[in-house]
């Protein structure tokens, strides 16, 4: 198991673990005075209304925001991949903005709810009037913890850049083609693991704040959660291997999967079904945009990683286990493991004397 060895990968572990464990920390308070605080002769139906699942579900949320972004974090020190810790800034980023969002839909939903009458005593109310009060110092301060988390990550990203460029360079080489198609793998192996995370959210409050178990609906998006994950995991197997159909499958599948986005977007703003996405449509659209862009993407880096295919990459992405004999390798000439469009010209020019 990979452990952190170096002063900026143990840093950056570490202010990711922290703003994981106070953000989880506020957001278990906020959910408890959210339970404290609601009334226990609430009915079944109004148990099950938006505005009371809809705290819940943050909740949940940002459990399992934080806890990928400590996973995600360890990942990318131990493939040392400078582009998923720059991506992780930047999902880091969206949980800022998350985090604004959530302080305003609670707020609202817990107003509705102080407001809304108990369906078999007209003189008491489902929630609290004081809940709003107790929670709001503890919704600021999760912002104020996510931003300053997000500019130490990104100070010491930057320092993670610069200590695996050396890293990378022992492993590639200097030749810059090569460069830029481990580049490319790179890229498109990071961002299957946030086109996850985001499809997930979205999927999470859909099911949760929107859809009602009775819909045929409810069912067949349950079942789409399973599917994608398989996707995912079987387009990144594709991709390691170079397969090259497979991965033509794959980009078909991720153009299904926009125009399914596309379809969602766009009935949260129809006048007829507007109505039930009140309690989560602006945290609904901010994911359904961002999965879009991040489909688009992923299509775009697909083509390209599907292009570099059989150009000499694969050794260094199925056999990443055996960096340091294929380094060898590479020292003793060995041009059956390593083709000579991956080597250096001062190598190729000593082969081609002897």
């Amino acid at each position: 198991m990979y452990v952190p060895n170096t002063t900026w990968s143990i840093a950056f572990l570490v202010a990711v673990f922290i703003q994981t464990a106070i953000v989880l920390a506020f957001e278990g308070y906020v959910f408890g005075q959210f339970e404290a605080n609601i009334s226990a002769d609430i009915g079944a139906a109004q148990r099950q209304d938006s505005n009371t699942v809809v705290i819940p579900t943050y909740l949940a949320l940002f459990i399992f925001g934080e806890i990928f972004q400590v996973v995600v974090a360890w990942d990318s020190l131990r493939l040392k991949n400078t582009i998923q810790a720059i991506m992780l800034c930047l999902f880091n980023a969206a949980m800022l903005v998350y985090a604004g969002i959530q302080y305003e839909q609670i707020q609202q939903a817990t107003y509705t709810l102080s407001n809304m009458q108990l369906t078999d005593n007209s003189n008491a109310y489902v929630l609290g009037g004081s809940t709003w009060g107790d929670m709001k110092p503890f919704l600021i301060a999760i912002i104020g913890v996510i931003g300053v988390g997000g500019f130490i990550m990104s100070y010491i990203c930057f320092q993670l850049y610069r200590e695996f460029g050396w890293t990378i360079y022992k492993q590639i080489g200097a030749d810059l083609r090569m460069k830029h198609r481990y580049l490319a793998y790179q890229i498109f192996m990071s961002l299957l693991k946030f086109d996850f995370v985001f499809f997930l959210g979205f999927t999470i409050q859909f099911v949760v704040i929107i859809l009602q178990r009775k819909d045929i609906e409810f069912a067949l998006t349950i079942a789409v959660i399973p599917c994608t994950i398989i996707g995912l995991l079987l387009t990144a197997m594709i991709v390691r291997h170079e397969l090259y159909y497979g991965m033509i499958s794959m980009i078909f599948l991720f153009f299904a999967g926009m125009a399914y986005f596309l379809f969602k977007l766009v009935r949260m703003y129809q006048p007829s079904q507007a109505y039930k996405y009140v309690a989560a449509r602006k945290s609904l659209t901010i994911f359904a945009v961002i999965t879009l862009f991040l489909i688009i993407v992923t299509i775009i880096n697909a083509i390209v990683c599907t292009r570099n295919f059989g150009k000499g990459l694969k050794q260094y992405v199925y056999k990443s286990s055996r960096r340091e004999d294929l380094l060898s390798e590479k020292r003793y000439g060995h041009d059956d493991l390593v083709s000579t469009e991956t080597m250096s010209p001062v190598v190729r020019r000593r082969m081609s004397l002897e």
